[in-house]
């Protein structure tokens, strides 16, 4: 299980988000590992997607998005920490937003960070899962291309990887949106945000 390569997250967002369905986030807490697979994403762009945070052009707080792929883009919304992964071609602008993941290791712990014993309702959200993976401003601009980071993603093993149907549908909770649908998630998937 290695880490995604940076050619993975070099490419357009849309389809990054796409194809970052069924990986798997590893958050590495001192001996413990929490993981869950990405079951809901989302795409953003640079001055031209009004809903992108770097729609304004270039800011301090935006910084990562005009770096290079394959970092983590993390701020706060509504008193949540977000966790962005930078996608985007060289010298283009691009994020995206993961915004839901079935738990997979460590759920007890994941439980205790978030204060709930629901299941189902512990990582359905993208201020859900960064609570219950301890996923903080700290680790704002990390490289989650080196395996050895404290928060990677992986994919799994072909052998036992399983097949899903990905529906399209507009982003939530964004004022402007693009006309494509740019969030994407695993028909079916009962920790999809909303379905």
């Amino acid at each position: 299980m290695n880490a995604l390569p940076r050619s993975f997250y070099e490419r357009d967002p849309a389809t990054v988000a796409r194809e970052l369905l069924g990986k798997v986030l590893v958050r590495r807490l001192a001996s413990q590992v929490l993981s869950g697979k990405i079951v809901e994403t989302e795409a953003y762009y640079g001055e031209d997607d009004p809903a992108s945070k770097a729609y304004k052009g270039r800011k301090t707080f935006n910084e990562p998005m005009f770096r290079e792929a394959g970092r983590t883009f993390i701020y706060m919304v509504h008193g949540n920490w977000l966790l962005n992964i930078v996608a985007h071609p060289k010298g283009k602008v691009g994020a995206v937003l993961i915004r839901a993941l079935e738990p997979l290791q460590g759920i007890e712990v994941m439980k205790k960070n978030r204060k709930i014993e629901n299941l189902k309702a512990l990582t359905s959200g993208p201020g859900k899962l960064t609570k219950a993976l301890a996923i903080t401003k700290e680790l704002n601009g990390v490289d989650i291309t080196e395996g050895n980071s404290d928060l990677v993603i992986v994919d799994v093993a072909e052998a036992g990887k399983e097949g899903f149907d990905v529906c399209i549908s507009h982003r939530i909770g964004v004022k402007m949106d693009l006309p494509q649908g740019l969030r994407f998630y695993i028909k079916g998937n009962r920790f999809v945000s909303k379905p």
